[in-house]
């Protein structure tokens, strides 16, 4: 039912109009009544009625006055004005608040009930489309977290000047404007990418985070998320602390074996244009985790821990767990190319002074050496490939210097993360192969969804949509509807069904929601376009 308010001075006019009108059977519900303006703001109010029926002439406040008012404050109440003055200027400035119907005294009951009817249909209409435009905005909502991705790239990158970062934030919804920021990054790692425990901790911390407003989260790359942290100074710090501890209390629910998570905590900072030297640094704190696998938060306090000190030039002062294998494997198997420089200069400045010792800087690089090659044959690597082009293996035998030595171990580590990209590219052209053939054979499915083609691929669906979005360069859910929406023009063009018909054919149970979207997605309706209105 809608609700209805009615508003005369008249009292035996306003008495008439509620009681000849049967409201229930023409689906509305008589929920008050007013002799002015005055007396029917507060209940109108209180009320919030879908129709308002006003005069224009009362004492204290007039309709007109009423509803602008009403027209401010409850948009979406339809207002029908009443009045016995046959007056274009009160017609005009009715029509420029907003108020769609004005009928004129004396009102007949078969004029209000038509009327009404018109009112109900035009609010029916304007629900119905809302519905689809929410069901559409759901539908989107992957399309929505992808161009949030790209823009929180440009934003740290300091790709966009400040009038650009509030430009593309208000073109997303998303409100970041604050006197205060910070940044933490937390990262996933875990080598069955599959992992459905894995995506549900993923889903709950993003869930999370979108109830708040001091929160905005993004999602760097496929194992790692980033949260802006924003509000008054005062708060900042507390936010901050609580972003942190959900972090921590979501994600040891792994055990040790199946995933390893770190959470990398900035520092507040006071201007949007100062998040990118921000995130480089937060960045190179979460490079860290590397060289302290067991230390899951870290901050600028916890890796100051690990810089060069004036310990005494000895190799019996050498901590030999900084030297175990398991860190560059770690690094090669989690680590992303852009860390390489800022992993290679942390990790030889950790070993402090030893590294200076000729015998000593020989292990370290046959040790990258042997652990490199062990890797990427693990992936299916020949030896000759990791060694084609690495020049600087001219270097073993030699004494070399510390800058020598860390180009050396980049140009390593570069190469093997090289030849990981490669065949990680191979096996996600195999994963969107196959994906994208189950799309095109069940696209007609009213049902398909993105768990189905992630079950159908054997990964999971959040693996899926951020390797489908990265290699596709489109979502999902636009992949899918644009190929409904190709196959929904062709048939308009080359037969004579009914729009309602190809709608069913192409995926679409709702024949109204299958023109909502080709008329969002194509320009026209399927009637316009079968009739030359748009040409593809």
């Amino acid at each position: 039912m809608l609700k209805i308010f009615l508003v005369e001075d008249e009292t035996i006019i306003r008495e008439g109009l509620r009681a000849i009108i049967p409201w229930q059977q023409y689906g509305y519900d008589f929920a008050g009544e007013a002799g002015d303006g005055e007396e029917a703001l507060p209940l109108i109010r209180k009320v919030k009625p879908d129709v308002l029926i006003t005069d224009i002439r009362m004492p204290f406040m007039d309709g007109l006055a009423l509803s602008k008012i009403v027209s401010r404050e409850l948009p979406d109440t339809k207002i029908i004005i009443v009045s016995g003055y046959d007056d274009f200027e009160y017609a005009r400035e009715a029509m420029h608040i907003g108020v769609k119907q004005y009928l004129l005294k004396p009102i007949t009951k078969t004029m209000l009930i038509k009327t009404l009817q018109e009112v109900r249909e035009s609010i029916d209409s304007e629900q119905e489309q809302k519905n689809y435009l929410e069901k559409f905005r759901s539908e989107m909502q992957e399309y929505d977290q992808f161009s949030r991705r790209r823009f929180f790239e440009k934003l740290v990158a300091g790709a966009l000047s400040v009038e650009e970062i509030y430009e593309r934030a208000r073109e997303l919804n998303l409100e970041i404007h604050a006197q205060c920021y910070n940044l933490v990054l937390y990262s996933i790692q875990n080598e069955s990418r599959d992992s459905e425990q894995l995506a549900v901790a993923e889903e709950e911390l993003t869930r999370f985070f979108g109830q708040y407003p001091e929160f905005l989260v993004f999602r760097w790359n496929f194992t790692t998320y980033a949260v802006l942290v924003k509000g008054e100074p005062v708060q900042v710090e507390n936010f901050t602390a609580r972003c942190v501890e959900t972090i921590q209390e979501k994600l040891t629910r792994f055990s040790a074996d199946e995933a390893a998570w770190y959470v990398a905590v900035g520092e507040p900072i006071q201007r949007l244009s100062a998040l990118s030297g921000s995130f480089s640094e937060l960045s190179r704190i979460l490079s860290y985790r590397h060289l302290m696998p067991g230390q899951h938060i870290l901050t600028r306090e916890t890796v100051r821990q690990m810089q060069p000190g004036d310990e005494e030039s000895s190799l019996k002062n050498l901590d030999m767990n900084k030297i175990d294998p398991g860190i560059l494997l770690g690094f090669l198997q989690n680590g992303a190319p852009e860390e390489v420089p800022e992993f290679v200069s942390e990790y030889v400045d950790s070993l402090k002074e030893p590294v200076q010792s000729r015998l000593f800087s020989q292990y370290l690089m046959l040790n990258v050496r042997f652990t490199a090659l062990s890797y990427v044959e693990g992936l299916g690597c020949s030896q000759e490939e990791f060694l084609e082009d690495l020049d600087v293996m001219a270097m073993i035998g030699r004494n070399v210097s510390i800058r020598e030595l860390k180009e050396y171990f980049a140009a390593v580590l570069t190469r093997a993360l090289e030849l990981r990209e490669r065949e990680s590219r191979s096996q996600h052209k195999d994963i969107i192969r196959q994906a994208v053939e189950y799309i095109d054979q069940n696209y007609t499915d009213e049902n398909i969804s993105l768990k189905d083609v992630a079950a159908h691929t054997n990964v999971s669906a959040n693996y899926l949509s951020a390797v489908f979005s990265q290699e596709m360069r489109r979502t999902f859910v636009e992949y899918l509807t644009e190929k409904r929406m190709e196959k929904a023009k062709e048939l308009l063009r080359q037969t004579d069904r009914r729009s309602a018909e190809i709608a069913g054919l192409v995926g679409y149970k709702d024949p109204h929601y299958f023109s909502f979207v080709f008329r969002k997605t194509q320009g026209c309706t399927p009637r316009d376009y079968r009739a030359g209105g748009r040409k593809g």
